[in-house]
């Protein structure tokens, strides 16, 4: 189990998450739509998940078990979950959510995939940078623009910052940075998902570059905007065995009959 100070159990049913959220409200309830798995939405020939997903543990009886979202995961085996109104995984690697998501039976998604649910129906023309339409930012709709937290727990040298304190589980705690999922109803892209840009980076199924680097996509709480505008933020710097408290995840899985 987690060693952070996370206790609250959160839901661990995706197709019923009643007890008590991250969040300390009742989650958004999930059903099933079409096509799709419960908590999902249908795009096209795909379904992906309407928020970012947070975790469960599985025990050596294969018995789900809660996971703070504000703990690493290295060493567990973790289910993918998603509901509304919940704090969301960071801190997990692509390697990571990509099993994370196979064991919902899903799959991490492509960038293609991440750009049409995000920038809605005519993504593959272009003109649409943001969840919520054209290329004008609009400062406080996503969770996004806020700044790192590294300095605020470990002073302005980025010089003396390490890998562990990139994982410092504090870090996702600290008041005003990430955001329970839904925490804003104007980030929602025209499918209706929901933090597609900011609140945490979003990895995706890209293979390792010549470099051995993944790709995560969106932004996170602290920047969406310099590398690359909303949707069509990309950071690339990164194996993908590595994990920090931005980076998160959500997960696609072909739709039932879709085309």
């Amino acid at each position: 189990m987690g060693t952070g100070s996370y206790s609250s159990t959160g839901p661990l049913d995706s197709g019923a998450a009643e007890s008590a959220t991250p969040a300390g409200d009742a989650a958004v309830p999930i059903e099933a739509a079409g096509p799709c798995p419960a908590g999902m939405v249908f795009v096209g020939p795909y379904c992906i998940d309407t928020w970012e997903a947070y975790v469960v543990e599985l025990d050596d009886a294969g018995a789900e078990q809660p996971h703070s979202p504000f703990d690493v995961v290295d060493g567990l085996t973790v289910r993918a979950k998603t509901a509304g109104g919940v704090y969301p995984q960071g801190y997990i690697s692509q390697v990571q959510a990509s099993a994370a998501c196979a064991s919902a039976g899903k799959r991490l998604c492509s960038a293609a995939e991440f750009h049409q649910a995000c920038e809605g129906p005519g993504w593959a023309d272009g003109g649409t940078w943001y969840p919520y339409g054209g290329e004008t930012h609009i400062a406080g709709d996503c969770n996004e623009g806020k700044g790192s937290e590294m300095p605020i727990l470990f002073g302005n040298n980025p010089a003396n910052w390490t890998y562990s304190d990139f994982n410092d589980p504090r870090l996702n705690q600290i008041d005003g940075g990430l955001a329970p999922t839904a925490s804003y109803p104007h980030c929602e892209s025209p499918y209706g998902i929901f933090d597609c840009v900011g609140n945490l980076h979003e990895w995706g199924d890209d293979p390792a570059d010549s470099s051995g680097h993944g790709r995560f996509r969106g932004g996170f709480y602290g920047d969406a905007e310099l590398n690359g505008h909303g949707c069509l933020y990309v950071t690339s710097a990164h194996a993908l065995s590595y994990h920090d408290y931005s980076t998160g995840f959500r997960c696609c899985v072909d739709a039932v009959g879709g085309d």
